[in-house]
């Protein structure tokens, strides 16, 4: 029996004093993988629960409480506890078997938390936005570019507790990556630390590179022939879908800084060294995040200022009609006030002077309104 699967029946249980029990049903269910990357095929948050020794992934053998037991009897080796979006009710076992703060418990049942690194005594916790790049056939002004998660994860001497928020984010290739690197996944529970935010920030990478395709997009679009037309909606919407993806990278700088630099008790510093790799590989994906964000202010000015380039040459063409429909409607209304008197009323020639007049000061204003790139 698989202690992911014991771990569905502990959740239900919501006590260590219960645990135990599981020990029995475990003989009478079949074994069943729970890596796969979704929720458990049990029905339960419990995606993955695994024990290393020496970077090295051990079978399992009983339930989890007799195998955190083991490894803390032996003091060797951790155990990787894997959740997706737990209840209150599931988590509160697993709380209590490792011991972890009330209000880190809180954060990461609920969610929708800022990143950070919290310590609570021997315990770390930390918080990572997750993103991803939401494919689409064209842009619109209502389509999603980024999808967010969120990812906590509590580190201690001898256990990793992940628990992921969102469609996305899976774990289940960094496990596989770092199972095949048994020497660095024998720093301990810091080393699977150090692999969550190099994932999770090698994403932010992926996403502002696909984002830059976007951006380009919009940016060809507002400056080909009939810019102005461009739908100005698709820009504020880059803007937007841009300022959520700001949102999960600006604030792990500081975190990243702290685990790169703090001495703590939960990370190895052996393992310090790497997360200050990870922390220029957040910079650049900062400095991508600000240098699009004032192209699309650029890109955004300049579609306002073409839309009204486009509206004064609409005026100056109507003006300049306007000014050549003048002249006959001038001529036309003096001839219209129908007196006895007036010059050239009763000459045989005078319509066709007064239509030739009419045209040659048409045609004038025409050709001089042409010349000046009014019309």
């Amino acid at each position: 029996m698989s202690m992911a699967g014991n771990l569905r029946k502990v959740t239900s249980l919501g006590g260590v004093g219960g645990l135990r029990k599981v020990a029995r049903l475990a003989r009478r269910r079949p074994r069943v993988d729970l890596s796969h990357p979704a929720r458990s095929p049990l029905g339960s948050s419990v995606v993955n629960c695994v024990t290393y020794r020496d970077g090295v992934r051990v079978t399992a053998r009983g339930d989890l409480v007799e195998t955190v037991e083991r490894v803390r009897k032996h003091r060797e080796g951790f155990v990787w506890l894997g959740l997706h979006e737990p209840t209150d009710a599931e988590f509160a076992g697993i709380a209590e078997l490792f011991d972890l703060h009330p209000l880190a418990v809180e954060d990461a049942v609920e969610a929708h938390q800022r990143p950070k690194v919290e310590r609570y005594g021997d315990t770390l916790f930390a918080v990572f936005k997750t993103v991803c790049y939401v494919e689409h056939e064209q842009l619109t002004a209502t389509s999603e570019v980024v999808n967010t998660g969120e990812i906590m994860v509590f580190v201690g001497h001898d256990f990793v507790v992940t628990v992921r928020h969102g469609r996305h984010g899976s774990l289940g290739p960094l496990r596989e990556e770092l199972e095949s690197d048994p020497e660095q996944l024998a720093k301990g529970p810091s080393a699977v630390l150090h692999a969550i935010a190099d994932h999770v920030v090698d994403d932010y990478l992926i996403v502002t590179d696909a984002v830059q395709l976007d951006i380009d997009q919009v940016e060809t679009d507002v400056f080909a022939g009939n810019g102005a037309r461009a739908d100005p909606g698709r820009i504020y919407q880059l803007k937007r879908e841009l300022l959520e993806l700001k949102r999960a990278v600006v604030p792990l700088s500081r975190p990243l800084e702290d685990l790169a630099t703090r001495p703590m008790r939960a990370v190895d510093p052996e393992i310090q060294a790497y997360f200050r790799d990870v922390a220029d590989h957040l910079l650049r994906a900062k400095e991508q995040i600000a240098a699009f964000d004032e192209l699309l202010n650029s890109i955004l000015q300049a579609h306002l200022a073409q839309v009204t380039v486009a509206q004064n040459e609409d005026m100056r063409k109507i003006t300049a009609w306007a000014a050549i429909i003048a002249v006959p409607t001038m001529v036309c209304g003096v001839y219209g006030m129908n007196f006895d008197h007036m010059p050239e009323l009763h000459w045989r020639y005078g319509y066709g002077m007064v239509i030739a007049v009419i045209s040659v000061a048409c045609l004038a204003l025409y050709r001089a309104f042409r010349r000046s790139g009014w019309l």
